[in-house]
Formats: structure tokens, sequence, C-alpha cells
């Protein structure tokens, strides 16, 4: 009997850009949480990345981030250039234990934006799968890994 395949690594990933698409715009901040395949949360990856060169701010997103003022500056604390911060992502998901599958919603950029980044600053695809999910929320729930506030569900039932 062959023996059975490691158990896969479920990856979601949630971002910040300043715009629609990777190129003309940048992405801001990755954050990507590893799961089992029972959905317990293994690992986290947080990275803030610089601009990339030539790219501009979209309006919309202008507008957006001018009502999160705190939450752009977040973006733009300790970033990394995108080659570093890549890299970096590439060797966390293979550090994870078994295959890697990138759990992605199909009504949200995060995908087009991991794998242009992916693609454009390591060359490569690391992941061993792609599960296009748009229930992923529900099944794998964000552990909390996304540093701006606007992202963090409120806290109930604590005085202040």
């Amino acid at each position: 009997m062959p023996p059975e395949p490691p158990a896969r690594s479920w990856v979601t990933t949630h971002i910040h850009t300043d715009g629609p698409i990777p190129g003309p715009h940048s992405l801001l901040t990755l954050t990507s949480a590893a799961h089992s395949p029972a959905g317990v949360p293994i690992g986290s990856f947080t990275a803030n990345v610089h601009e990339l060169p030539g790219a501009t701010l979209h309006p919309i997103a202008l507008a957006d981030w001018r009502a999160r003022a705190g939450d752009w500056l977040c973006t733009r604390r300790a970033t990394r250039p995108p080659a570093v911060a890549m890299a970096a992502y590439e060797r966390w998901i293979g550090s994870l234990p078994g295959p890697t599958a990138l759990v992605a919603d199909t009504a949200r950029p995060d995908y087009l934006f991991v794998y242009w980044y992916l693609q454009r600053f390591t060359g490569r695809w690391p992941f061993a799968a792609l599960h296009l999910d748009p229930g992923a929320d529900a099944r794998f729930p964000d552990p909390g890994t996304c540093p701006l506030t606007g992202c963090r569900p409120p806290v109930v039932g604590l005085a202040s």
C-alpha cells in the first residue's frame, strides 16, 4: 500500500493595495495565515511592502485611505522592498508542513496581487495548488494577522 500523502497546509491571504490591479498600483500590506486541514491556525506571515516605482495611487483608493489615515500610516511602517518581502513570503510558504494550497475568494483581488508579485519578484508560484473558495472566510477564519485597525472586529463586552 502506498504511503499517505502529507497533510496539506491551507493558506488564506488578506491584502491592502493602493489600486485595483498590480503594476500600475502597489501591494501595500500582505498578511497570510496557514491552517491545518481541520482549520487550526499553524502560522502567519505579515509584511508591509514599498510602493512600486512609477505606480500611482488610484483616485478611489485615495478617497478610501483618506478616511483611514491611521491605517494608511500603518501600511507604510517598516516597509520592505517588494523583492525582499516576496522572497520572505516564498520562504515562509516553503516552511509550512506538507504541500500548500492558496485558498482564494474570486470576488477579491488578493489572488491577483499575490500571483503577480510572486511571479514578478521571485519568478515562481510556490503553492502546490490553488483552491478557489468563495466561502473561505467562514471555513478558515482570520486569526487576526492584519495589523490595520479597520480590519479588526470591534471588541465587545470590555469596559474602557
